[in-house]
């Protein structure tokens, strides 16, 4: 039985439009993949290892996008700037004589610039990943500061307490930044020493010698 000429230009027609639909699936996955990577750097990785898979992770990025987009998220104002830079200063300068309670304290400040832009409260991971659709580049040292954070009592050193506050730090300049941030750094105001990471790194020290005396006593 002869096969009808047209009903074979129909099949291989069919068959080059599933070809075709295949590469644009590929290549929107491809293209949406590296849209991505390229907004969530390492939280990309992060994720597809937490997930064990690349279509969970994602999907899961996907999801917080769109949960993101529902909520109001708004910068601070200037009086609220000015209050929670006041309040880290404090935190810091706290940072010599009590680096534990500094460290918690610098954990609840951040949480607490979260809920006032309009993040909504919740817990820890709920907190990181709602925040790693706007401020990416920031959010290892989020869940670096909070692991040494949470560590069981004693058991973190004063270098790991220096390493959560500079890890803090990192993450409170990057909420409370504004366009102006830049020039406010570079001319500190009258009679204000700005604390530093090399500061951070002398009350380690400092704390630590500490230590050492009351061991030898």
């Amino acid at each position: 039985m002869a096969i009808d000429p047209i009903w074979i230009w129909v099949a291989v027609g069919v068959v080059a439009a599933v070809i075709v639909v295949a590469l644009f699936a590929r290549g929107a996955r491809r293209s949406r993949s590296e849209a991505l990577k390229n907004q969530f750097g390492r939280e990309y990785d992060h994720t597809v290892q937490e997930k064990g898979n690349r279509a969970k992770a994602e999907r899961d990025l996907l999801a917080r996008q769109e949960e993101v987009k529902t909520y109001d998220i708004r910068p601070l104002s200037a009086a609220e700037h000015e209050r929670y830079r006041n309040e880290w200063s404090k935190i810091e300068t706290r940072f010599l004589e009590r680096p534990t309670t500094a460290v918690v304290e610098a954990d609840e400040l951040v949480a607490d610039i979260m809920r006032v832009q309009g993040y909504p409260m919740g817990d820890f991971e709920k907190h990181a990943a709602h925040l790693s659709v706007n401020h990416p580049r920031v959010i290892e040292h989020y869940r670096n500061g909070h692991k040494i954070m949470t560590a069981a009592p004693g058991s973190s050193t004063t270098e790991d307490l220096r390493q959560a506050m500079l890890h803090y730090r990192a993450l409170y300049e990057e909420l409370i930044a504004t366009k102006n941030d830049v020039v406010r750094e570079a001319v500190p105001r009258a009679n204000e020493v700005p604390v530093t990471p090399r500061t951070l790194d002398e009350r380690a020290d400092v704390v630590g010698r500490r230590a050492d005396d009351d061991r030898q006593v």
